[in-house]
């Protein structure tokens, strides 16, 4: 194997780690570990992944030449991959535990379900498209579309600090997205 290729590999076996913890503990010890952890672990791993995706621009751009900063530009889209494989077992346990209610759309009036929903359905083609030959495909298209993981961010971490018991964790993050976002953008003008 390429040594690409073996790095990918024990990238994904890592990304993969807090997911089986996760269905292990749920599937082993239901009464200690139910739903709510599962939706709470599930979401959080996938807001970190994505600002970790969100932060490789910055770090690219300060450490230009590091190895380390060019390894992770070349893993930017898996780890935006698994940001949404997180998001999709949030969403999958809050569709088994919710069933015709979430299915129907009757929890849609609640700000924290439709921001939830929202940044979801914004990261639906995002990571359909996060592939070599969608980007020869799409071409300038592909980066165009891919600026909707700024707006499906927003809503993320709207959906967390307005789903929250206590939004203290879910502001902190927000922050650090702002700071990652703001030093992007200063990253870039300069």
């Amino acid at each position: 194997m390429k040594p690409i290729r073996t790095s990918r590999l024990t990238l994904w076996f890592v990304l993969a780690l807090p997911a089986l913890a996760l269905g292990g503990q749920w599937a082993f010890t239901p009464e200690a570990y139910g739903y709510g952890h599962a939706i709470a672990d599930s979401g959080d791993w996938a807001a970190w992944l994505l600002m970790v995706t969100l932060a490789v621009t910055p770090v690219r751009l300060l450490f230009r030449k590091q190895r380390w900063a060019q390894w992770l530009m070349r893993h930017r889209r898996d780890l935006g991959v698994a940001s949404f494989a997180y998001a999709a077992i949030h969403t999958g346990a809050y569709l088994w535990k919710k069933g015709a209610l979430a299915w129907s759309g009757g929890e849609l009036g609640q700000d924290f379900i439709l921001a939830g929903w929202l940044a979801f359905a914004l990261f639906v083609p995002l990571a359909v498209t996060s592939n070599d030959k969608s980007m020869r495909t799409l071409k300038r298209s592909w980066k165009a579309l891919h600026r909707l993981v700024y707006p499906a961010a927003v809503l993320t971490f709207l959906h967390w600090i307005w789903s929250a018991f206590d939004p203290t964790t879910a502001w902190i993050h927000a922050g650090i997205l702002a700071a990652i976002e703001g030093l992007r953008l200063w990253l870039q003008r300069r």
